[in-house]
């Protein structure tokens, strides 16, 4: 199976303490987000886990457990079998007051890459929002500067025009949504330099508007995405995948808890608000097999069913 950990908080930038804690006692316990007495028991172990999914805007706490090679159990465990999202945009500490400078984070991704590979490791350029200060030609300009800087270093860029949740809508009442003619320039435009730098573009979310450009509109997280990671194929469940037609993405269990994200984003959609945040944030105890907080008396406890979806068996191809 596939453990998520970045759908609902960024684990890599604030809890990769807790987070090496939890591969080597080998389980973590999940609360259901709508009904938190509920919690999920995840096993961490190569044996039932095909990969491990981040997605983080600071990579740098867990590189140090990464660059202990394969000597190290859980190293190579997240050597061999992890996904990368790292995003970097173009915004200041006004949208993204805790995300550390952009140069500092195109410098760990590249350490990042050059540790678990190009194939495991893509970059996320969203969501995008077009202001006074962030006009479309800034845009196309620092979207420029990073690709070229990070050229090698990944073969994929996805991409997402901001969405407008009610969190979205409370926390950034200035944001706006793109209009179709800034989702068309800005998309042709990105299309444009990701050919340059070798990096297909990947709109999440977005349709397929942006296809006849050259965008690769079926998914972000696909199948074929993983299995080049890890270098091997999977029979993966039906249950997993999008249900949507024009998307083939695959979705794992995720093992994050919303409003526990330090980052404190504007428009961010898994934060509430900032006393929340920060009150979660106080009741993280990283020797705990929660996120936040820590048992309580009326919690149901269940193991999740969990299995290999690797298939083993060689076919003409490998050998």
């Amino acid at each position: 199976m596939i453990l998520q950990t970045g759908m609902r908080t960024d684990i890599p930038a604030f809890y990769s303490e807790w987070f090496m804690n939890r591969m080597k006692e080998g389980f973590v316990y999940v609360r259901n987000p709508y009904n938190p007495v509920q919690v999920t028991k995840y096993r961490i172990d190569p044996n039932v886990v095909d990969l491990i999914g981040f997605c983080t805007k600071n990579p740098a706490p867990m590189l140090p457990l990464l660059e202990r090679g394969s000597s190290d159990e859980q190293a190579a465990m997240l050597l061999d079998a992890s996904y990368w999202f790292v995003t970097i945009t173009p915004y200041g500490k006004e949208i993204e007051p805790h995300v550390p400078d952009k140069e500092k984070v195109m410098d760990d991704f590249i350490r990042l890459s050059k540790l678990v590979g190009a194939d495991a490791v893509a970059w996320r350029y969203d969501p995008i929002f077009i202001s006074e200060t962030y006009t479309l030609e800034r845009h196309v300009e620092d979207f420029a500067h990073m690709a070229e800087k990070l050229a090698g270093y990944t073969h994929s860029c996805v991409i997402s025009f901001l969405d407008l949740y009610e969190k979205t809508k409370r926390n950034f009442p200035e944001g706006r949504r793109v209009t179709r003619e800034e989702r068309l320039f800005l998309g042709k435009e990105i299309i444009r330099i990701g050919k340059k730098y070798d990096m297909t573009i990947r709109p999440c979310a977005e349709g397929k508007e942006l296809s006849v450009y050259g965008a690769d509109c079926s998914g972000c997280v696909t199948q074929s995405i993983y299995e080049k990671a890890i270098g091997g194929r999977l029979v993966i469940p039906k249950s997993v995948k999008s249900q949507r037609a024009e998307c083939a993405c695959v979705f794992g269990r995720d093992i994050g808890q919303y409003n526990s994200c330090g980052h404190l984003c504007k428009y961010c959609y898994a934060n509430a608000d900032r006393e929340l945040v920060l009150r979660n944030i106080r009741m993280h105890d990283p020797t705990s097999p929660f996120l936040i907080g820590k048992q309580q008396a009326d919690d149901v406890i269940h193991q999740a069913e969990q299995r290999k979806w690797r298939d083993e068996q060689l076919s003409i191809f490998d050998l």
